[in-house]
């Protein structure tokens, strides 16, 4: 890599790492706030809403890389055309091809990431940002008592709560217990808390009633009391396997059931969808480098690159939205990712077929 290639490559690889971080921050703090509702709602500690959150990043950065790369190879190529760095350059004999490497070097190693990303961070932090919600949803029902939400924690049990007050305690409680489906229970009560036991979970209650009614006989019983503890521990007989998500499995389990057409889209979402990393590198090149200069700015140029590029995100969700119910149309996926990028190779070489006999010619005239 010559000196002129690191100058600009070191501008991009800067440019594109900031405005990752900062896409990718945005987006992740805007989606983080929605898992606030387990702490504030549901009693969820504040260790396990951050573990959460740095589950769901990796989603954001495979999604938001593509677009950072495709900002700063714009961004540093027309600056360096409105600055005539550009023109130096090509005074000094650099090529097209020299040109456009370091912005091709920028979307290979895009690249590179996002095939690590697809073929392992992804489905491990899927697999773990699930697996985490399933074991809240059914180990941990106990603790996801929302105010003013009859709130189903099992198929016999449904707990209604007036509202927490500010020591996590359940004000205005009501609980309808159908264990026994000829005897079912209704309690009634004004205060509660949630206790984990070692015996497993339990609803502490006071200042309440407890109403039995019996289908057979017809008579209605009721208890009035101080105090009165619920078990809660039949919560833990909630199923604890549950089947994985195409977005869950490494590339290994995928490839042992590809007579699964799921998993046949799946498979190859992973493989085009990093590509979109080369190809928004190249747009730029593509709308900025052929032409000659203009002292008016770039404008024009920028703004079609921006249009090319939204083009095919476009283009590219529509695509893979089909693919999922007609698997035929894989194929378009693949051209829409590599089309720009085959362009710029052919670009390049006719641009060095053309300058190779003209620079032959001056030679000889030269003689």
């Amino acid at each position: 890599m010559d000196r002129l290639t690191r100058y600009v490559f070191r501008q991009a690889l800067m440019v594109t790492l900031s405005v990752g971080v900062i896409f990718s921050a945005a987006v992740w703090l805007l989606q983080s706030l929605r898992l606030v509702d387990l702490i504030v709602n549901r009693g969820l500690s504040i260790g396990l809403f951050l573990y959460l959150a740095v589950l769901i990043l990796p989603r954001f950065i495979d999604v938001v890389l593509p677009i950072a790369i495709f900002t700063a190879i714009l961004f540093v190529y027309a600056k360096l055309i409105s600055e005539s760095e550009l023109v130096v350059m090509r005074a000094s004999g650099m090529s097209q091809w020299g040109l456009a490497k370091p912005a091709l070097l920028i979307g290979a190693a895009g690249m590179i990431a996002l095939y690590a990303m697809a073929f392992y961070f992804l489905p491990a932090s899927n697999r773990a940002f699930k697996d985490l919600q399933f074991e809240i949803r059914n180990k941990f029902a106990a603790a996801l008592i929302q105010e003013g939400v009859f709130n189903t924690l099992s198929d016999t049990l449904m707990v209604y709560v007036r509202k927490r007050d500010a020591r996590g305690d359940l004000l205005g409680l009501l609980i309808q217990n159908t264990t026994d489906r000829d005897k079912p229970v209704t309690i009634s009560a004004e205060r509660g808390a949630l206790v984990d036991t070692p015996d497993g979970p339990h609803i502490l209650m006071v200042n309440g009633i407890r109403q039995e009614y019996d289908h057979l006989t017809g008579k209605l019983s009721s208890l009035s009391f101080k105090s009165y503890t619920l078990d809660l521990t039949d919560l833990r007989n909630a199923p604890t396997l549950r089947d994985r998500q195409p977005d869950e499995l490494y590339l290994g389990e995928i490839l042992k059931d590809l007579d699964n057409p799921a998993l046949v889209v799946e498979l190859n979402m992973r493989l085009a969808g990093p590509l979109m990393a080369l190809s928004m590198a190249v747009i730029p090149i593509l709308c900025l480098l052929p032409g000659e200069f203009n002292r008016r700015g770039q404008a024009r140029r920028v703004l079609i690159a921006v249009a090319v590029a939204l083009a095919m995100e476009i283009v590219d969700v529509g695509l893979t939205n089909l693919a999922r119910s007609t698997t035929s149309v894989i194929s378009l996926i693949y051209l829409n990712a590599l089309a720009p990028f085959l362009a710029t190779l052919w670009l390049t070489w006719r641009a060095g077929a053309v300058r190779t006999p003209r620079a032959l010619l001056a030679r000889r005239a030269v003689r």
